[in-house]
Order: structure tokens, then sequence, then C-alpha cells
């Protein structure tokens, strides 16, 4: 569903000038590949078994450029995700494997209610991980223009795992993106945050929950999560507040933001934290405090509005209401959001592809707009602006 934590990829040491090439004829663009390997220092014959069977795959690219899931608002995206089904089996998950996640907890921090909303989101608890040849998948996404850089490095990475038997170029399958397992990890994420939790000398993410619950909890602690500290809570805003401040980019005191007349739906505010004010859907819509641990959602997945339905899913999982969707104002079609981005691009901002889809980019975009034409600048986008645009 999602390329997960591919942002890991940008942070690895630099590789040879080659690493950057991309397109051209797919079977000239393997034998580079395995080139490139041998120069990293991998066995020569290793890599002529790696990649002596990869093929292009037309499916990964078709899947790459379908993610229009991703248009739909926050409370349609949310309320598809969220079904009382999962909810219901997040709960017997929970206590099934209620050792491990306490043993978790102690070790890293990682609450039970977030590994489990991925879990729940990325395979629906192990029961999808994905049929797409992965090896094949890296080596298309390597290979095809849009994102080189994030995909390439994962390739040498599956290599690795494969030199050390953890890999069957042949035969190990999981997203279209190229994780694999419960919880999906790209092989790097592996490498560095794998562990085999159920002590069996393998670090099996398909088959052993204890293990792909670990490895994904380790890889949350690696990106900076922070023990004993909320994510996201839900909140109640007045009307009529400074709406420029909102947004993840805005980060404030909770007392300031308490201060303002932001108060909790339900609970307390976490006194001694920053927070972001983050309104999904406008000012009319529902809104939430983000923590400093909300951010690190977004080293597993850039998709604002995947990390805010992970991230609210969770805090339910621990017992949080179910969100209040108010009343927000009418949003736009892909199409129409589509028109809006152009509009926005031709006035000199940067909303990055032109996709219909209402990213980090765009938002700001939208909220610098509204605050010059005097409207509500919280950042969503209404058939309004795009008529003022």
């Amino acid at each position: 569903m999602r390329p997960a934590s591919l942002i890991l990829a940008l942070t690895l040491a630099a590789a040879p000038p080659a690493a950057q090439a991309c397109g051209g004829s797919f079977s000239g663009f393997v034998a580079d590949l395995e080139r490139e390997a041998v120069s990293r220092g991998h066995d020569p014959a290793a890599a002529r078994r790696f990649f002596s069977g990869i093929r292009q795959s037309p499916s990964v690219l078709k899947a790459d450029r379908a993610q229009g899931v991703f248009q739909k608002p926050f409370i349609d995206f949310a309320r598809n995700l969220i079904s009382a089904s999962r909810l219901k089996q997040g709960q017997a998950k929970s206590g099934q494997y209620d050792a491990v996640f306490d043993r978790i907890e102690r070790t890293y921090g990682v609450n039970r209610g977030v590994l489990l909303a991925f879990w729940a989101f990325e395979t629906d608890y192990g029961g999808f991980q994905g049929n797409f040849n992965t090896a094949n998948a890296l080596v298309t996404l390597s290979h095809d223009c849009r994102r080189p850089e994030l995909f390439r490095p994962q390739v040498f990475a599956a290599l690795e795992l494969y030199e050390r038997g953890a890999f069957d170029p042949a035969t190990t399958t999981g997203a279209w993106a190229g994780e694999i397992g419960m919880v999906q990890m790209l092989p790097r994420d592996i490498i560095e945050s794998g562990v085999d939790a159920d002590g069996d000398g393998r670090v099996s993410l398909k088959t052993s929950a204890p293990d792909a619950l670990t490895s994904g909890a380790a890889m949350l602690s690696s990106f900076g999560w922070r023990a004993g500290e909320p994510w996201l809570q839900e909140v109640r805003v007045p009307a009529g507040m400074d709406w420029s401040q909102s947004g993840v980019d805005v980060s404030k005191p909770v007392r300031d933001w308490e201060a303002m007349g932001v108060s909790a739906r339900s609970g307390n505010l976490s006194h001694g934290l920053t927070a972001s004010l983050i309104l999904p859907q406008g000012h009319k819509g529902p809104a939430f405090l983000a923590y400093p641990n909300f951010n690190v959602y977004f080293d597993w997945n850039q998709s604002f509005t995947y990390v805010l339905t992970a991230a609210y899913f969770a805090t339910r999982l621990e017992g949080a209401p179910v969100f209040d969707a108010r009343a927000p104002e009418t949003g736009l079609s892909g199409a129409d959001m589509k028109s809006l981005q152009r509009r926005l691009q031709a006035r000199g901002h940067d909303v990055g592809k032109i996709d219909g889809i209402l990213g980090a980019g765009t938002r700001a975009a939208v909220q610098k707009e509204q605050a010059r034409l005097g409207l509500p600048a919280d950042a969503w986008p209404t058939p309004a602006l795009l008529s003022r645009l």
C-alpha cells in the first residue's frame, strides 16, 4: 500500500556515480547493477545468481501510478480503513500477544496501539502481505526514472540479505514497493532493525508476529520515537482563532495552545510538550494536536492522510473515542484539485507533482493563498478558493 520508510534511502552513504542512472535497456540496466554490486564488494558469484533471474514488472509500475486512494479526504479515508472488525481484531491481537507488546514497550517505548495500527493497515494483521516478487519490484522501480534514488539502495540491501541466506530473489514476495512481512519493511530496514524476537535464530517478518512487531518497534525507535509520550490527541478549537497557526510546520508549547482556547476532547492535554494543530479538513472539521512522536510517522510513510489515519487508529486501539467529524466545508474533486495545483504552480508555489493529492506542498501553498485573499488560512482547499484563484 505504501513505500514504507523510503526516506531511509535518502540518508544512506553516497553510492558510486552510476547509482543515479535509470531508464534505457532494462537488461543493460540489470547488468550495470551487477557490476556495481561487485564494485561495492559483493561476491561476484552471488551477484550473478541474484541478478540472473530479474525481470521487469509492469504490474509494479501500474501499482505505482495508481494510488488514487490518497486523493480521499481524511474523514472518508479513515472510515474506509477503520472498521469495527479491524478494531475488534486489533483488540484480540493485543491480548494474544500481550507479553510481546509488554516487552516491546519496556525495551523500545513504542505503544502497542501504534504497532497494531500499522499491522492492520499494512497487511490486515498479516493476512495479505502482497504477492509481488520483491527483487523484480525493487529493480523495476530503480530502473524507472521517477524515484530511482529511493529504490536503488534497497536492491543492494536485498542482495546483502541474499548473501546472508535471508532472501530468495526467485521466491521472496511482498508489496509492490518492495516491502516485506507483516508490517512491511524494506530490505535496508530489515538489515538495520530486524529482530529475532521469538528466539528461533532467524528474523522471520512474514511468519513470526513477535519478530515483525519487535522489528517494527526497533525501526520506530531508530527514527526517534520518544518513550512514554503521546503522538496524537483529538481537541476542540474555538471559533475565530488564527487558523494560519495550524499545520505540521508550526509547533507551540501545549500551554500556548491552551491559552488560545484549544482543549482536549477527552482526557487532558500533555503539558510540558510542544505540539502542532492539525486540521485535516479545515477549521470546521475534526481537529487534533500532534505531539513530537507524530513526526516519526513520516519516516514510515510520507502520505499525510495515511499518517494521520494510522496515528488516529492507534489512539482508538488504546481507548480514544471516535473522532467528531463536525461539519467541514466541501472539498475539491480529484480533477478540481489538479486544477488548483496548476493555478498554485502558476503563482510560483512548489506543489510537487500535479496529482490531485493534498500533500504537504499543496497544503502550504493553499494556506499562503488563503491568507493573501483574506480567507480562513486553514490549508483546506474549497471551491471558493479555487474560484478566487
